[in-house]
């Protein structure tokens, strides 16, 4: 949690600096602290969605396009559009901002990634339908995890700084146990872990550095003539997956 003040918080630095910067949308909550930081944020008027018997309101992606800011911040990368919308996918309207040269910055949380979302399931015993592709992660210029411990997070729900009461009351009695919060963090430390061992390995290969930095644990597999020689490279394999290097 904390995700959307940590991006508004850094745009409003960047607005200071002279860039052009403009809110397509922002989910506060009811959040006091948040909408405090919109102020002074040129803001797009949202689209109206017209959807059974009410009235939806949704990033208006065309209006994006048109206005063309250096940088456009379009909370929720998760979100599923409204039907009749031109993506049914957030993530998508991002890559239409992408491809027409707007530079986004958005936010997701750990449980809406499609590789770790059955693991969150098993976790805190609640799917979450809205994923993104892991790809979409992945291909980020740049990732800015924002963390807190599990009791700083549970006092701050307490205190409705996160949700509204009810929600805050729901949450915590649900999704949101010690034990949940515990594993999410973790789940997010070593995903984000994962992201930056790509950087370094591609930085490495594009500068053609051959020597060995040596930022994980190495494998050493031992192997013998005995029956078990076979499972002994399988475990080695599966842990140089997530290492720098591995001697055999």
């Amino acid at each position: 949690m904390g995700k959307t003040f940590a991006m508004l918080t850094a745009a409003r630095s960047l607005r200071e600096q002279g860039v052009d910067v403009v809110i397509g949308v922002v989910e506060t909550h009811g959040r006091a602290e948040t909408e405090a930081l919109i102020e002074g944020i040129d803001r797009l008027p949202m689209r109206d969605v017209p959807y059974r018997d009410r009235v939806l309101s949704e990033f208006d992606l065309d209006g994006a396009l048109a206005r063309h800011p250096a940088l456009v911040l379009v909370d929720e990368l998760a979100h599923s559009n409204a039907p009749g919308s031109r993506h049914p996918k957030r993530w998508q309207d991002i890559q239409e901002l992408q491809s027409s040269g707007i530079d986004v910055w958005t936010t997701v949380n750990v449980q809406h990634l499609d590789s770790l979302n059955e693991a969150v399931g098993g976790i805190t015993g609640i799917r979450v339908w809205e994923t993104v592709p892991d790809a979409i992660f992945d291909g980020a210029d740049e990732v800015i995890l924002v963390d807190l411990p599990a009791d700083e997070l549970l006092r701050r729900l307490r205190e409705g700084k996160v949700y509204l009461p009810e929600q805050a009351r729901h949450a915590v009695r649900n999704f949101f146990r010690k034990g949940n919060l515990i594993a999410l963090r973790e789940l997010a430390l070593r995903r984000t872990a994962d992201r930056v061992d790509d950087d370094v390995r591609a930085y490495r290969r594009a500068e053609s550095i051959q020597s060995v930095w040596r930022t994980r644990e190495a494998v050493l597999a031992c192997i013998g003539t005995g029956s078990d020689a076979e499972q002994v490279v399988r475990s080695a394999r599966r842990l140089a997956g997530s290492s720098i290097v591995i001697a055999m």
